[in-house]
């Protein structure tokens, strides 16, 4: 677990460096997006921080403040994100039923009385809890959110969801340098700010929803209420050519990609490499995020025109990026260069998945942004235990070797979630959605 605390540290030191040049270029992004969207951008911006203000402190909390052990602190992880897993279903299968306020603002609302009960919460089962509750509310509002994105902003969602992406990363930094900072105060001071500022934002949320309901009275209210047509969830999920193999092979990637805590990072130490030189591997993979942005651009212009065609480059660039660090792990460059063309990949999946699924599953998306993300956080749930065993048992090699081939896995589950979105839309003509798009 002190690996991950380094995880973030590293990104925490890229913000305090470079905060200035950081708002600079996220203020001169927005200006390309309309105004009314600025809100859920930075409502991706609180999420992220938050929830990055409590994933490095926890293993700290409970060993030093609960005087549990770092194993133990572990276990506290795991429920966390295995709630999320289940929030991620939940969440996209309410969101039809509900409306995107009340499950937006509720879950907000809720979140943030959950991080105030951790206040209270003084002993380890109180506080294992709270945290898997925690972990659970948050999780309910990312299909919301994205589904409300693609909802809202047709024309503009691909390009929406990749400032998101963004925006999740500065928050992710943001937020473990606000954590260092807090927890040298007080653990109750970072409990108290976090779950006020959470309250505070979902009472906000609810009057700009409110205000942008009134605003669309006259029109069509897309996302805002619930829909009168709602299919139930085993038919939705009966019609598995819409969300199974987009599933999978997200599951997979994000699987890959938790080598780096438990892989690459037990790899360095066991070398006699200082920590520092693990945390520069996540300030390369800050600064791609950051500075390459123009590259996908152009990339997706020129090369990648589709969205299915995008996730197919993912998988290809994280294929590619385990192959040469399976080959060269023994060079610490390599592994630099390793982690720079995975994040690309990153890059390129991450805004992709919401605009595939928001463009071809029509009002039940935001039920299939739930499946999927739930996919994906049941990726970065197995690969920590399943690598972790296996570097203890035989090292690197093989964990390289199993995401490589697991990437190339990827490519062919997207290939064929390609194919049947063609199919699919050809068949249906869903809301005159061209093909070429997909």
């Amino acid at each position: 677990m002190k690996i991950d605390i380094v995880n973030f540290a590293s990104k925490a030191f890229f913000v305090g460096v470079n905060m200035t040049t950081i708002s600079n270029r996220f203020l001169s992004f927005l200006h390309n997006y309309p105004k009314d969207s600025y809100v859920f951008i930075f409502a991706s911006l609180v999420n992220s921080t938050g929830s990055a203000l409590m994933w490095p402190l926890t293993t700290i909390y409970v060993h030093n403040i609960l005087h549990r052990s770092y194993g133990e602190a572990g276990l506290a992880l795991f429920f966390q994100s295995l709630a999320g897993v289940g929030g991620q279903f939940i969440g996209g299968a309410l969101y039809n039923k509900i409306g995107a306020k009340n499950l937006i603002v509720g879950s907000l609302l809720l979140s943030g009385f959950a991080q105030l009960g951790l206040i209270f919460a003084k002993s380890w089962y109180p506080y294992l809890e709270v945290m898997t509750i925690n972990g659970f509310l948050m999780a309910v509002t990312m299909p919301a959110i994205s589904a409300f994105i693609g909802f809202q902003w047709r024309e503009q969602q691909f390009k929406l969801f990749n400032i998101v992406y963004v925006s999740n990363n500065i928050g992710v930094a943001l937020g473990t340098t606000l954590a260092g900072i807090l927890a040298e105060i007080s653990f109750n001071l970072t409990f108290l700010l976090n779950g006020v500022t959470t309250i505070a934002f979902s009472m906000f949320f609810y009057l700009y929803l409110r205000r942008l309901e009134i605003k669309l009275a006259d029109q069509e209210p897309i996302g805002l209420s619930p829909h009168s047509e709602v299919m139930s969830t085993w038919s939705l999920l009966r019609d598995y050519r819409a969300y199974l193999f987009v599933s999978l092979g997200s599951l997979l990637v994000w699987f890959s990609t938790s080598s780096w805590n438990s892989g690459i990072a037990p790899y360095l130490n066991e070398r006699g490499m200082s920590l520092a030189s693990y945390s520069f591997l996540w300030t390369v993979n800050g600064l791609v995020i950051l500075f390459a942005q123009p590259l996908t651009t152009l990339f997706n212009r020129f090369i990648t025109r589709s969205l299915g065609a995008r996730l197919m480059a993912s998988a290809i660039f994280y294929a590619i990026a385990f192959l040469f660090m399976w080959i060269f792990h023994h060079i610490y460059l390599y592994l630099v260069i390793g982690m720079a063309i995975a994040t690309l990949g990153e890059m390129l999946i991450s805004p992709s998945i919401p605009a595939l699924i928001t463009q071809t599953t029509g009002s039940s998306s935001p039920f299939y942004l739930g499946v999927v993300g739930g996919f994906g956080s049941a990726g970065r749930l197995i690969g920590p235990v399943l690598f972790g065993n296996m570097f203890d048992l035989w090292g690197i090699s093989p964990i390289l070797a199993v995401t490589t081939i697991s990437s190339f896995f990827a490519i062919f589950l997207f290939a064929i979630q390609r194919n049947f979105t063609r199919q699919r839309h050809a068949n249906s003509n869903i809301d005159g959605t061209s093909i070429r798009n997909f």
